[in-house]
């Protein structure tokens, strides 16, 4: 096929299936698997007519144009794989009078196996009562104000406050809480180190309390039972309660004799400098190597200007959990089969992709997209494609990819770049 009729049938495929038409379409599918066009039998709009391609079926717009991958994918799109998009704008809340939560676990997003992701916000005064889990926390501050409490192993407490761009992090089975703090609260995002893991299955101290016999409550504390006979009988989870006064005092009170954790159980990656600067965007990265406290996830915040593309690569040691903080992008994912699948994101989105498998990120709005990337790792680490080509042998790119030398130099000078976004 020339380059010409390449352009063509590209320039078919943006201008979607009504312009294309039915002789068109008829055409399209005589040329069977083209450049951009890949498979056979041939799929996309491309390859249809506009009468074949309608929807006169019951349908709901607003969700159906919050993914027009979905609804219209592209021709490049082939097999079927799980889905690898959820998002907390269609989860459920669990609302109380100090806050509310959602989530996005297994339950409801069935490929995202390593992660589960929480969303919530409290408001001031509102307290995530005292609780621990089996599964490591990590989180990060959308927005306003949080008070974090915390004890290690040996009971060196830690007491912060954190804020918009913070981060924290848990270890499995250390007791915390969290107060919003201010005049507005705090929004938060938390993740898991296991898929299954939610808020709604944590080990808290009143349901500890309100199951434990008196008179073991009077030998554990040593003062008498009835001093406990006003414990709440049911879960706290989120309650109002006084707003809190000032850090300081909060930290003296706490402080243990055996004085501070060895590592920080914060990090202020706000006001972090980019691990990685471009012209398309930038990138910042904190794992164990800058957060030693954080074993077991590893994070990359992006930002993509509009036009930026995260370029196609892949994660050889861990799965990759998304959210999607602001703009919008589109994501490819390509696994065996062949199959690939494209989605499109927006703010309070999750993405998802396995360990291995093909994918990058563009930005398809009219500002910055950001969101976050997520391990079930104490490193990031990452195989990009212009790379891989980049350092292997001319003649075995040329047989592959079959372009001309020109095109084989560019290739070649991104040998020892360590560019994430194009």
């Amino acid at each position: 096929m020339t380059d010409l009729k390449r352009r063509s049938v590209l320039a078919g495929a943006a201008a979607g299936a009504v312009a294309l038409g039915a002789t068109a379409a008829a055409k399209a599918a005589q040329l069977g698997p083209t450049f951009g066009n890949p498979d056979n039998p041939p799929q996309g709009a491309i390859n249809s007519s506009a009468i074949a391609n309608a929807e006169p079926g019951p349908q709901f717009a607003q969700l159906r144009d919050t993914m027009p991958a979905f609804a219209n994918p592209p021709p490049t799109d082939v097999g079927g794989m799980a889905i690898p998009w959820a998002s907390f704008n269609l989860a459920h809340k669990r609302i109380q009078n100090g806050g509310w939560a959602r989530e996005v676990t297994t339950k409801a997003f069935p490929i995202s196996k390593d992660i589960a992701g929480v969303n919530m916000r409290l408001g001031p005064g509102g307290v995530r009562e005292l609780h621990w889990h089996q599964q490591a926390e990590w989180a990060i501050m959308v927005s306003g104000e949080v008070r974090i409490t915390t004890i290690d192993a040996l009971g060196r407490a830690e007491v912060s406050d954190v804020r918009a761009g913070d981060l924290w992090y848990f270890p499995p089975g250390l007791p915390h809480s969290l107060q919003g703090l201010g005049e507005n609260g705090g929004e938060f995002v938390l993740a898991f180190d296991n898929g299954a893991a939610g808020e709604f299955n944590t080990l808290m101290v009143s349901d500890w309390l309100a199951h434990t016999p008196p008179e073991i409550l009077a030998q554990n504390f040593g003062v008498p039972a009835e001093k406990f006979k006003d414990i709440p009988l049911e879960q706290l989870w989120i309650y109002q309660g006084a707003k809190p006064g000032p850090l300081k005092p909060d930290q003296v009170y706490a402080a243990s004799s055996n004085g501070r954790p060895d590592h920080p159980f914060i990090f202020r990656m706000s006001s972090m400098a980019p691990t990685l600067r471009q012209p398309g965007g930038e990138v910042r990265i904190v794992d164990s190597s800058n957060f030693p406290v954080s074993k077991t996830v590893a994070a990359a915040m992006v930002t993509l200007r509009p036009g930026g593309l995260r370029e196609m690569h892949w994660h050889p040691d861990a799965d990759e959990w998304q959210y999607f903080i602001k703009g919008s992008g589109t994501m490819t994912v390509f696994n065996t089969g062949p199959a690939a699948q494209t989605v499109n994101f927006n703010p309070g989105d999750v993405g998802y992709v396995e360990k291995n498998l093909g994918h990058y990120i563009k930005n398809t709005g009219t500002t910055d997209l950001v969101f976050l990337e997520l391990f079930k790792s104490d490193h990031f680490s990452e195989v990009t494609l212009s790379q891989w080509l980049a350092n292997t042998p001319r003649q075995l790119v040329r047989e592959h990819l079959r372009v001309d030398d020109a095109t084989l130099d560019v290739i070649h000078k991104l040998k020892d770049r360590r560019d994430v976004i194009a």
